[in-house]
């Protein structure tokens, strides 16, 4: 169980993860204060401690968001992405706010992109409107995990119907 959202202080995690969480996932204060992931990373294990990133594109680069993605931060979303994992993030949730809620599918090209540059998991979100999209996030993006809600919500499909979908792709999934 990964527990996100208004995560600020070393003492907030500490509380999440003795209620039971078994990550946190920060990202204002990331942004606001990157020694928190530093910190955080060596006080708990990098394990426990997972970055969000929002990012818009801006003609050939993608820039980090804040604020839901509705602030533009100004910094470049692969350097930052970089910076997360030598600052010791466990893993990355990379949403596409560009395609959040299109249903037109993950944004593959920053997908690919962080899976090159990175060696920590990332977490693909943003666009999920077909059972295909699943498929293609860890095929094309190279997705590690994948991540959808309007999908389940509305009951479009079930995570059964996912799953072994995946699995007669040749996904490795839990069923």
């Amino acid at each position: 169980l990964t527990v996100g959202g208004g995560i600020k202080t070393i003492k907030n995690i500490q509380s999440l993860l003795k209620a039971g969480a078994d990550k946190v996932s920060i990202n204002s204060a990331a942004i606001a204060d990157p020694n928190i992931i530093k910190s955080s990373s060596k006080y708990f294990g990098s394990q426990c401690i997972v970055v969000a990133v929002d990012v818009k594109k801006n003609n050939n680069s993608w820039k980090v968001h804040s604020h839901g993605g509705t602030k533009d931060t100004g910094i470049d979303a692969i350097e930052w992405l970089q910076k997360i994992e030598d600052l010791g993030a466990g893993e990355i949730l990379l949403t596409s706010m560009d395609k959040d809620g299109t249903k037109s599918g993950f944004d593959l090209e920053i997908l690919s992109i962080a899976n090159n540059i990175l060696t920590i998991p990332v977490i693909a979100s943003g666009g999920v409107g077909s059972i295909e999209h699943f498929y293609e996030g860890v095929k094309v993006g190279k997705a590690d995990a994948l991540l959808a809600a309007s999908v389940f919500h509305f009951n479009e499909f079930s995570i059964m119907d996912v799953k072994n979908y995946l699995k007669k792709r040749n996904i490795e999934v839990r069923i």
